[in-house]
């Protein structure tokens, strides 16, 4: 059996109530949900939550909330594998243990029902632990910069100054949309970022985390271009 966790807690600090607040006409975690719909790749479409308002928005959308989340498991130290490995306990303790899993973030609107398949093919096909969006940095972090102490500017790596870009090696991040795994491995606290995981790589111009203020400006401004882009047949993306 295939299970979608949308984690989505109550207690978000920086944009309260993002979860469930409105984004480019829906509820932001409707996106996720109906992304995890569409894709087709699921028996059940779960939402983690602690909060009954973000359990209600839910339901109206197609997802299941047959738990709420442990308080313990809702505040603002708790990591992601806890709260998906927790899901996977209350499943098996009702007679419907998964095989795989994916976790797809609630605050993920570019998330793209074929995404979520060709994550399920990658994580079956290559035997892997996991396999997770990721996406490239836009510029070599080997020419990255900080600012010290004294407010100056120093490189990270020096030896790269006069490296040409084209000759430094990609370097790839996580793009915070959804991670596949084996029920064993969630449950078994493996890390994603290893050895065992492999990538499903998205285009940057459909990733952006968001966190602040800022970011979901952005994403708003990203998604809306990104919907009226033209596809490959000549029509819009609506």
């Amino acid at each position: 059996m295939n299970v979608a966790i949308i984690p989505a807690r109550g207690g978000s600090k920086r944009i309260p109530r993002k979860n469930i607040r409105e984004f480019a006409g829906k509820p932001m975690i409707a996106w996720s949900i109906e992304a995890a719909r569409a894709s087709d790749c699921f028996d059940r479409i779960i939402v983690s939550t602690e909060d009954e308002e973000i359990a209600e928005v839910a339901r109206q959308w197609g997802a299941e909330v047959p738990f709420m989340r442990p308080a313990e498991l809702a505040d603002d130290h708790t990591a992601t594998i806890p709260v998906i490995a927790h899901a996977i306990e209350w499943l098996s303790e009702h007679g419907q243990a998964p095989d795989q899993v994916c976790c797809v973030y609630a605050t993920a609107p570019f998330t793209q029902p074929e995404d979520l398949c060709r994550g399920l093919e990658a994580l079956q096909s290559r035997e892997a632990d996991y396999a997770f969006s990721m996406t490239s940095y836009a510029f070599p972090i080997q020419r990255a910069l900080r600012i010290t102490d004294d407010g100056h500017v120093a490189m990270f790596q020096p030896e790269h100054f006069a490296t040409r870009s084209q000759d430094l090696e990609d370097a790839w991040h996580d793009a915070g949309q959804f991670y596949w795994g084996r029920a064993e491995a969630w449950r078994t606290g493996t890390p994603i970022f290893s050895e065992r995981a492999v990538s499903v790589i998205l285009p940057r111009y459909r990733v952006q985390d968001i966190d602040t203020p800022e970011d979901w400006e952005r994403a708003e401004w990203l998604f809306r271009a990104w919907q009226t882009r033209p596809d490959e047949k000549g029509g819009k993306k609506v």
